[in-house]
Parts: structure tokens; sequence; C-alpha cells
């Protein structure tokens, strides 16, 4: 994966918790880098670091409001992770179904001998 494509990764920005934690904190309402931090015991600069991956990645983004800069969720590219998973989801699913109908049959089986 070439370095720019690392940056427009989605899995590898929610893959740190406390960037899928700032992604909560941004589903409910926009915020400032300010009121951000207050959430967290690390610094102000690493959150801004986290926010800068989580801006790269498109998930989130920052619109000037007077002096400060309030961040907001982008739903958008959450689609790609939400497919993602479905497909697996449905994919585990139906594998889970047929190991037990497998072994549901096998007891079947050894019953009736």
């Amino acid at each position: 994966m070439t370095e720019q494509a690392k940056k427009h990764d989605v899995f590898q920005a929610v893959a740190d918790p406390t960037r899928r934690q700032v992604l909560k904190l941004l589903s409910e309402k926009d915020l400032s880098i300010v009121e951000i931090a207050d959430q967290f015991t690390i610094s102000r600069n690493a959150i801004v670091k986290h926010l800068q991956i989580l801006s790269d990645a498109k998930l989130i983004e920052g619109k000037k409001v007077g002096r400060s800069k309030l961040y907001h969720i982008r739903p958008e590219p959450l689609q790609e992770l939400h497919e993602w998973i479905s497909y697996y989801e449905h994919f585990w699913s139906n594998k889970l179904a047929l190991l037990k109908y497998k072994v549901e049959n096998n007891n079947e089986q050894e019953k009736d001998r």
C-alpha cells in the first residue's frame, strides 16, 4: 500500500480506539479541538494528530467558525466499513449455519445406528 493510500485508508483510521472514540463524540455533535481534547487524558497535540488521520481518511471535516475550528463527522466513508463488515457477517453466518446443519445431521445419523 502506498503512503498516499495509507493516508486515506478508512480501516487504518478506525483501527485506533482513541480515533473511534473521537468519531463517537463527533457523531453526537460538532466539537472543537479543545472540546475533544477535554474528553481524553492525552495531550492536545496527540488529539490533533488523531484528527489529522481521521481527516486524511475523509471521516471528519473541520470548518472554521470564528477563531476556532469545529469538526464534524462525514458518514460517507463509513459506508465502506459497513459494506465490508456486512459481507463478512453474511459469509460467517452462512458458514456457521452450514456447520450447525452438518453437526446436527451427523448426530441424527449416529442416533439411527
